[in-house]
């Protein structure tokens, strides 16, 4: 193919980046319809842990632990003590004599409600229930974000199967009968002014019964009893680990075990919170696209095979590490994978990096491929680069343009900053060996096919060109030595 098609074939794919070419639009419908209803149910929804055990078991604190350990999450708490029922005139006349550990007691409804929007990406508001007028609508309700993990505390918790059902793992805190009693005196009569004999005597009439007859009975759906509650430091330590474990796991990764998501922090998070901003200008956008990359890229790395390897140190001391993969390329997908080739650059000194030109020519789906690769590709582990999967077509053009050059499909790592579901099962499906590294699983395509929530169209955005602007010649930007 000579030069000057090829620059024409990169300035005519300066536009929309779909990720992949675009079939026939009734082709294109049923094969996106076909696409959704495969993901649909996979999207990431929050990880939900339900606290139960008796009053002053030290649910709470247990809480305020896996807060504490999870503090680059967003976690929060969610306590069923803010969805009492409001007290009528009459209950209130004997308030004495009404049971706040009976389940009736609570508003099941609405707890349902709030923690069914938190789920599904919603924020809600949260009542605060008033212990002195034992109203919910004295004080202005709390406004509770939708977050990674949500914590549901409370008594009862476990008591409704339909709020079971919502919870991810739950546990249960078992604390000696002899030590809740204390807890609960020593809470009343110093928090709430309440004399010791009303303490006993509520305690002897409501609080005991209900625990037996209610709350101990919901023990046995417990996925994890800590024993003595917060002073079990070991219970929590595993229980976080665990939970660190499945919040790095999306469940595309359950399905394809050949998918890796780098798993998310506060500073993941708030890269992707600017470069998704479209008002984020473009040095700030290269700037924090190129530090994602990196990690995306080192990330890949790890999962190059290696040798062991022993050296001296300066002291004299002997060192057993291993010894870097030698034999690997790079290839980057034209135009937008091309801002991920300084990044690897920087991690692997002298890299050869070749090209790939997807291309769609008219409405029939046929490609126009330009490609320049290194001669002895096929004895080279090789890197893929495009930071977006969308419909998984281009990759999968990619793909297969590689392993018709020889290289093995496990010796494959296709890296990018964020993919759709629908092109991972396109692509893991295609190819079940080789393997996909990401930032972030996104919620889908679109109708345009366009990744959603996505953050644009990368290459205009990181190179600062549009369509009336043109691209450097590719025979100028591609050399091996």
């Amino acid at each position: 193919m000579g030069s000057a098609s090829v620059v024409d074939l990169i300035e005519a794919s300066s536009g929309v980046h779909f990720s992949g070419r675009l079939l026939d639009r009734k082709q294109q419908n049923g094969h996106t319809r076909s696409l959704i209803s495969e993901t649909e149910n996979f999207n990431k929804q929050p990880f939900v842990i339900g606290v139960a055990g008796g009053a002053a078991s030290g649910k709470t604190t247990v809480c305020d632990m896996i807060i504490h350990q999870l503090h680059d999450q967003r976690v929060v708490l969610v306590n069923q003590d803010s969805f009492y029922h409001n007290l009528t005139s009459e209950e209130l006349m004997q308030v004495h004599e009404y049971n706040f550990d009976h389940p009736d007691a609570f508003d099941t409804e609405e707890l349902l409600s709030s923690m069914d929007k938190l789920r599904h990406g919603e924020p809600v508001d949260i009542p605060k229930y008033d212990f002195k007028s034992y109203k919910n609508n004295v004080f202005p309700p709390r406004r509770v974000n939708p977050s990674d993990v949500i914590i549901l505390e409370g008594i009862l918790v476990f008591h409704d199967p339909r709020v079971r059902e919502l919870m991810n793992m739950k546990i249960f805190v078992d604390t000696d009968a002899d030590v809740r009693l204390a807890r609960r005196i020593r809470r009343d009569t110093v928090e709430k002014a309440r004399d010791i004999a009303a303490v006993l005597d509520q305690y002897s009439k409501f609080v005991k019964p209900a625990f037996d007859d209610f709350i101990l009975p919901t023990k046995k759906y417990a996925d994890i009893i800590i024993p003595r509650g917060g002073d079990n430091h070991v219970a929590i330590d595993l229980i976080v680990q665990h939970i660190r474990t499945k919040l790095g796991q999306h469940d595309l990764c359950k399905i394809y075990p050949n998918l890796y998501v780098i798993q998310s922090t506060f500073q993941i998070r708030g890269m992707h919170t600017l470069i998704r901003d479209a008002k984020t200008t473009k040095h700030d956008f290269v700037f924090y696209a190129d530090r994602l990359i990196r990690l995306v890229v080192e990330h890949g790395l790890g999962h190059l095979p290696f040798t062991e390897k022993q050296v001296t140190t300066p002291t004299g001391s002997v060192y057993s590490g291993v010894d870097f993969c030698k034999r690997l390329c790079g290839v980057s997908v034209i135009r937008s994978g091309e801002s991920m080739e300084n990044a690897l650059r920087a991690c692997c000194k002298g890299i050869k990096i070749g090209k790939i030109l997807i291309h769609r020519e008219g409405d029939n789906g046929q490609q126009l491929i330009y490609e320049k690769l290194p001669s002895d590709i096929s004895n080279r582990h090789v890197l893929l680069l495009d930071p977006i999967l969308g419909t998984g077509n281009s990759a999968v053009q990619a793909i297969s343009l590689l392993i018709s050059k020889g290289v093995p499909e496990p010796n494959i790592i296709f890296l990018n900053l964020i993919s759709a579901p629908q092109g991972v099962h396109v692509v893991c499906k295609r190819f079940p060996r080789i393997k996909i590294v990401t930032s972030e699983i996104e919620i889908g395509l679109n109708q345009d096919f366009r990744v959603v929530p996505g953050m644009g169209e990368f290459g205009d955005r990181y190179f600062g060109t549009d369509d009336e602007e043109q691209m450097r010649p590719l025979h100028n930007s591609c050399s091996f030595k």
